[in-house]
């Protein structure tokens, strides 16, 4: 996993650093063809030094060092992806594995089309509100499209529900209820 550069190459990798192995692989795909890779060799670490050099600081804190490794990863501004099982049990959330794999990535795929959405909608919304012109509102409206007249409108939404018609609204709605069985003649 851990590799050890022996040639930095073209790549801003320095020898002796300790970096992942993908990591490397990343730097190298960024060359250009005429440019020389950067070469390691893999590194065989103690169980406390792997446990602590991987790349999700929350496994990391829950092994060894919690304080030193929690505040170095609030000062670096780092974000935990939480993609290995360790730091998804620590957290409380379903495991990538088995039913939870498979839901996590309906969970990725929802949120992704829920941002797209949100951004969309926002973008209406500032057409709407940047319209100068009743006849640029009037192309930003018809931009919405027809599920936008249908859309939730705060103001109409009636609380309780409603039963029957006007006729058994009794004399609130329909005041030839109020006078009885009276008959004009």
């Amino acid at each position: 996993q851990k590799v050890e550069i022996t040639d930095g190459g073209d790549t801003t990798l320095l020898p002796g650093e300790q970096v992942d192995f993908e990591e490397m692989n990343e730097y190298n795909a960024k060359l250009a063809k005429n440019q020389k890779p950067a070469e390691g060799k893999p590194i065989l670490l103690g169980i406390t030094k792997a446990s602590l050099q991987t790349r999700s600081f929350i496994s990391a804190a829950s092994f060894q060092e919690t304080t030193r490794v929690l505040t170095q990863a609030a000062l670096e501004g780092k974000r935990d992806s939480l993609i290995g099982l360790k730091e998804n049990v620590i957290v409380g959330r379903l495991i990538p594995a088995g039913t939870g794999a498979g839901m996590n990535r309906v969970r990725v795929a929802a949120s992704s089309r829920d941002a797209a959405l949100r951004a969309q909608y926002k973008k209406l919304q500032e057409a709407l509100i940047a319209a100068q012109t009743a006849e640029e509102e009037h192309e930003a409206e018809l931009a919405q499209g027809p599920e936008a007249a249908i859309g939730d409108d705060p103001i109409a939404v009636m609380e309780g529900e409603t039963h029957g018609t006007d006729a058994d609204a009794g004399e609130y709605l329909n005041p030839e209820a109020a006078d009885g069985d009276e008959t004009e003649e």
